[in-house]
């Protein structure tokens, strides 16, 4: 076991989960949730964190700021209270408690968006929140992780890498859509690799990332209010939107067998699993990322009384995603 005096110097990045017993379909499950930040998010904070640094743009009494739905705001947290700077996270009314309690345990300071703005709804008015801010006091950094190099930097040197290690005849690989930083590091190192491979982003209906009309979205994580600035649609292959309830489905699918997963992941699951079932899967290989745990979605995703009141009573009753051995209506294998 290694030994660390810094938390962000442990990252697990050789554990996957086979989904195949689970919902009858080859898809390895990359689990990016084990390490102190608790998400994926922990390698675009410190390769963002320390590529300002780098540029001297942090100093002493610098206010790190940024906008976050919770993850990020997180691994942000742990680093500048490990580095020793303040951070500032703004947030939504979206963002999970055991979220913001974790935050500020750390050391942050939290500050809730309760309206949304005039355009670009939540997202949109913690922007104009954070631009405030900064033009206010010049100690205020903003990392900016939707229009930072450093979010997709950190994938193309990290993350998938580690995948093609790992993975070396991968076909087929699964990632979700946020800041679209994960994805475009992803996307960019396959596509320099030596074999292709097929990249397939996921997104929530209600997002506006890869177009159409906003949306409710209430688990937050993926999609986006507004038009990822980092998002270069050429590298992906292909786009499947997922509904809340049947990420909630598959969340709760995985945890009936032990497994504990956060909303992106649900969503990621449910997205790649409907993929699969609609494609010849003999000799594909098919990796999947899951960006967090579900510990901090306790009271939302995997609270009845929240999800009732959302989706429905019968919300948990209808599977969304293919039991093992079974495809969807109107599918067949193969298709």
């Amino acid at each position: 076991m290694p030994v660390i005096s810094r938390p962000y110097d442990f990252n697990e990045e050789q554990l996957y989960v086979d989904l195949r017993p689970m919902f009858g379909q080859p898809l390895f499950l990359k689990c990016e949730g084990f390490n102190f930040a608790g998400s994926i998010k922990l390698k675009a904070a410190i390769e963002m964190v320390e590529s300002a640094e780098q540029e001297g743009l942090l100093h002493e009494d610098s206010i790190i700021v940024e906008s976050s739905s919770g993850n990020l705001g997180v691994a942000l947290s742990m680093i500048a209270a490990s580095k020793g700077y303040q951070f500032l996270c703004v947030t939504d009314s979206r963002c999970n408690l055991p979220t913001r309690l974790m935050m500020e345990a750390l050391g942050s300071e939290v500050r809730v968006i309760s309206q949304e703005g005039h355009a670009g709804g939540f997202l949109g008015a913690r922007l104009d929140y954070v631009r405030a801010l900064c033009a206010s006091d010049e100690r205020y950094v903003w990392l900016s992780q939707y229009t930072n190099p450093g979010n997709w930097r950190a994938h193309y040197r990290r993350t998938a890498p580690a995948i093609a290690r790992r993975f070396p005849a991968l076909d087929v690989l699964f990632v979700g859509a946020g800041t679209t930083g994960t994805l475009m590091g992803c996307a960019r190192f396959f596509r320099e690799w030596h074999r292709p491979v097929r990249i397939v982003a996921l997104d929530a209906v209600g997002s506006v990332s890869f177009g159409g009309e906003p949306g409710r979205r209430m688990i937050p994580g993926l999609g986006m209010s507004v038009r990822p600035p980092l998002l270069d649609e050429t590298f992906v292959d292909e786009v499947i939107r997922v509904e809340e309830a049947d990420t909630i489905r598959a969340c709760h699918r995985m945890a009936r067998k032990g497994f504990l997963f956060g909303g992106s992941t649900g969503t990621v699951v449910s997205g790649a699993t409907r993929w699969l079932a609609a494609h010849d899967t003999r000799d594909l290989t098919a990796v999947a990322l899951a960006p967090d745990l579900g510990e901090r979605y306790l009271d939302t995703v995997y609270q009845r009384n929240w999800l009732h009141a959302l989706y429905g009573e019968s919300v948990l009753e209808e599977e969304g995603t293919p039991a093992a051995g079974e495809l969807p209506q109107g599918l067949a294998a193969g298709s």
